[in-house]
């Protein structure tokens, strides 16, 4: 029987990789400018990620409306009071990892991990961080390795990230503390070498910016895995995409370990700022 094509229209494909600069509006960089200078002088530890790192260790320009910050939890609360305190709508969108900061349209966006409580940001990322101009502002940005680590994840069907780790190995000339990264991935390692794979894919003429030791590391392991594969090991589809892996939960009865893990994350408190906030303060400026 024909049926209507009732389909969504495909979103717009995403902008080409370019190097040439992009001028935000005057006023949303004199927004985050702000933002960035009083968490600078509340000494609140952060490290700017997102469109502006990758631009930092890469070159790569992209059009952004957030800024992008990572922090400890404890301190995404705090950044949390001092955002209400200045009249910004704020919301903690996922106790496990994001809270949002909202005004004039454009976002600040607090991160203190990934979506699936797999990798969570302590005080050692802040620490790594290093000081840059971001925005004509002097504050901190995220190592390359913690910023490689933040996206081994993001690798959904709508957005994928694995070019960016590519970009970043193949800017710094693969100059990067590769144990660091083994570090923060843990158990799950193979991400890595999948990275590890698609740039060497890519790029096959700077294979030498990976280090053989670790290529013969990791595909030690790799191998060691195929040869002796473990018969209890539990499905992990839902740590990478909980929504194309749903069958695997909701119908296939397989473990659910995202939410596993989330269940164990440290949270984002909330914070309610008083109701006076959002009419007496609503138009004036960050400081």
């Amino acid at each position: 029987m024909f049926r209507a094509n009732t389909a969504k229209k495909p979103s717009p494909s995403a902008p080409a990789t370019s190097s040439i600069p992009l001028r935000l509006p005057r006023e949303q960089e004199d927004l985050f400018h702000n933002v960035l200078c009083v968490f600078e002088n509340e000494h609140l530890p952060h490290a700017v990620a997102g469109a502006f790192a990758l631009q930092h260790h890469t070159g790569i320009c992209r059009f952004t409306k957030d800024l992008d910050l990572f922090l400890a939890p404890p301190d995404a609360s705090r950044a949390l009071a001092l955002l209400a305190d200045r009249g910004f709508q704020c919301e903690v969108r996922d106790p496990v990892w994001l809270a949002k900061a909202r005004r004039d349209g454009y976002f600040i966006d607090l991160i203190t991990g990934m979506s699936n409580g797999a990798i969570t940001v302590d005080a050692s990322w802040i620490d790594r961080s290093h000081r840059a101009t971001i925005i004509q502002t002097d504050t901190r940005v995220l190592a390359a390795e913690e910023l490689i680590a933040s996206k081994l994840f993001v690798v959904r069907r709508e957005r994928f990230d694995g070019s960016d780790i590519a970009h970043i190995i193949y800017a710094l000339e693969g100059r990067l503390v590769w144990n660091r990264i083994l570090q923060l991935a843990g158990e799950h390692w193979e991400l890595v070498l999948w990275n590890l794979l698609l740039f060497r894919y890519a790029y096959p003429a700077q294979t030498h910016y990976v280090p053989e030791s670790l290529w013969d590391e990791l595909l030690t392991r790799f191998s060691a895995e195929i040869r002796s594969p473990n018969p209890r090991a539990r499905f992990r589809g839902s740590l990478l995409d909980d929504k194309m892996f749903a069958i695997d939960v909701d119908e296939w009865c397989l473990q659910n370990l995202a939410q596993e893990y989330r269940e164990q994350c440290p949270k984002i408190n909330a914070v309610n700022p008083p109701s006076r906030l959002k009419s007496s303060r609503a138009g004036r400026s960050v400081e």
